[in-house]
C-alpha cells in the first residue's frame, strides 16, 4: 500500500510539473508573442484613423529632415530595469495631426488664455463632411463657392492633391502643398457655418498665403483648425469625426488623435 502511495504521489507530481509547463508555455508573456498589427480601419470598415503616426520621418514644416527622434527609452527591462518607461523629446506643437488655436496668430489671444486647453470639445466632436476639393487650384473664393457646401454644415474635412501626391509620407516639407488663399478663408468664415477646418497637410494656409489665411480664420475665435489630416482611401461623405487634442496648458497648438466614424 505504502509503495502504491509514493507512486500516486510521484505521478500527481509529475502531472502538476506538466500542468505548470503547459501553462508559462501558453502564457504570452513567456512565449513567442506574434507582432501587433497596427490598424487603420476598425469596426469592420466603420471607424477609420486618420491621424498620422509621429515616426523620425513624418514631415516638419520649412524643414528637410523630418521631426526626427522623439521617443527615448530611459528605463529598459532589456537593461534591468523591471520596466519600461520612455520620455518624448522635442516635440513642436504644430507636428503631424495638430490643431490650430486663435492664440497661434494672435498674441492678444494668447495672453487673454485662447490656447489649447480651451478649445471646445462639441465643435471638435460630432457630424462632420469629408469633401473632395478640385485638383487644379489651390482653395480660393471660388473653388470654395463651387463646392456648394449645405447651409448648416459646421465641420468640414478637405481633400485635396497633397493626399493624392501623399506629402505627409514625405520627410522633405513640400511647399507646392494645396491650402486656402486668403480669399477662400474669408469666403468660408462669411457665406458658411463651419467651425472645424480639417486639412490634409502641415498647414491650411497656401504657402503663398500663410499669415493672412490664418488670421482671417481665426480672427473670431470661433473656426478651430485641424492640419495633418490622413485622409487617403477614404470615400467622401457623410461622417461623425472625433478629435481629441493634447490638453497642455497655455499651448498655441498640439498633436490631436482624430478619428471618423461612418454614420
Amino acid at each position: 500500500m505504502l509503495k502504491i502511495m509514493k507512486e500516486l504521489g510521484l505521478f500527481l507530481l509529475l502531472l502538476l510539473l506538466v500542468t505548470a509547463d503547459e501553462a508559462r508555455s501558453s502564457d504570452p508573456a513567456n512565449g513567442e508573442v506574434p507582432p501587433a498589427e497596427v490598424r487603420e480601419v476598425y469596426g469592420n470598415g466603420r471607424l477609420f484613423d486618420i491621424t498620422h503616426r509621429l515616426k523620425p520621418d513624418l514631415p516638419k514644416f520649412d524643414s528637410t529632415g523630418g521631426i526626427g527622434q522623439l521617443y527615448t527609452l530611459v528605463q529598459s527591462i532589456k537593461n534591468g530595469s523591471s520596466y519600461n518607461e520612455g520620455e518624448i523629446n522635442r516635440l513642436l506643437t504644430h507636428t503631424g495631426t495638430h490643431v490650430d488655436t486663435p492664440g497661434h496668430f494672435y498674441q492678444k489671444y494668447f495672453e487673454a488664455g485662447y490656447t489649447i486647453e480651451s478649445l471646445d470639445l462639441d465643435v471638435l466632436n460630432g457630424p462632420a463632411l469629408l469633401i473632395d476639393v478640385p485638383r487644379d487650384s489651390n482653395i480660393t473664393a471660388k473653388v470654395m463657392e463651387s463646392l456648394q457646401i449645405p447651409k448648416g454644415t459646421r465641420r468640414v474635412l478637405f481633400r485635396t492633391l497633397n493626399t493624392d501626391r501623399r506629402l505627409m509620407y514625405q520627410t522633405n516639407y513640400d511647399s507646392s502643398y494645396v491650402g486656402f488663399m486668403t480669399d477662400g478663408a474669408q469666403w468660408l468664415v462669411d457665406n458658411t457655418d463651419i467651425k472645424l477646418v480639417g486639412v490634409d497637410y502641415l498647414s491650411v494656409a497656401a504657402f503663398v498665403d500663410l499669415v493672412p489665411t490664418h488670421l482671417a480664420l481665426l480672427k473670431n475665435r470661433e473656426i478651430i483648425i485641424v492640419e495633418g489630416m490622413k485622409l487617403d482611401d477614404i470615400e467622401a461623405g457623410q461622417y461623425v469625426v472625433n478629435c481629441l487634442p493634447i490638453r497642455l496648458v497655455g499651448a498655441d497648438g498640439g498633436p490631436t488623435r482624430c478619428i471618423l466614424v461612418k454614420n
